[in-house]
């Protein structure tokens, strides 16, 4: 399956966020650069922006967690919900047609929230529910956005695939 990576920033910013709060990084210059990597425009990030988007990335994480695609479906239409403020096509900066979900003028938090929940959802349409997970590494609590061409992703990378063979080796020749 071909993914439309125009269409994945929402997705890919939802992990990202998840990550960040997953590994203990959660400042804002860490927060920053995130949005810099995904081309998010904001003035500035204060400690209130902080702390609201770090709830949000709280609730992002139902999606990557959630144990069937009803789930999953249930936890981006309450995002949906409270994330975007508007939705409408626009082709600013020479790029094609594409959708937007908040208005330009909202601060960060808006535009962060809308761009989650917006892209999540349309990418869980392009990926027909699937795709969004949790790695199955046992102490690891990353989430991924799965692209790759059979979609069976389980591990946020390879060195945590690779660890958990490992441990599952050693505990068959342990028994």
């Amino acid at each position: 399956m071909q993914f439309n990576h125009d269409n994945m920033t929402g997705a890919l910013l939802a992990a990202d966020l998840v990550n960040l709060q997953a590994r203990g990084v959660w400042t804002v210059p860490e927060v920053e650069a995130v949005l810099r990597e995904h081309a998010i425009r904001w003035s500035d990030v204060g400690e209130s922006d902080l702390s609201a988007l770090r709830r949000w990335s709280t609730r992002l994480r139902t999606v990557f967690v959630a144990p069937d695609e009803e789930q999953r479906c249930r936890s981006i239409n309450a995002l949906l919900l409270d994330g975007v403020a508007s939705v409408y096509l626009t082709t600013h900066d020479n790029r094609r047609p594409h959708l937007h979900f908040t208005p330009d003028e909202n601060d960060v938090v808006g535009r962060v929230t809308a761009v989650t929940a917006g892209g999540l959802a349309i990418f869980t349409v392009e990926a027909e529910g699937g795709r969004l997970g949790a790695c199955a590494n046992t102490g690891c609590s990353l989430v991924f956005v799965d692209t790759s061409r059979n979609g069976r992703r389980a591990y946020c990378s390879a060195r945590c695939g690779n660890a958990d063979a490992v441990r599952r080796h050693r505990a068959r020749k342990a028994h």
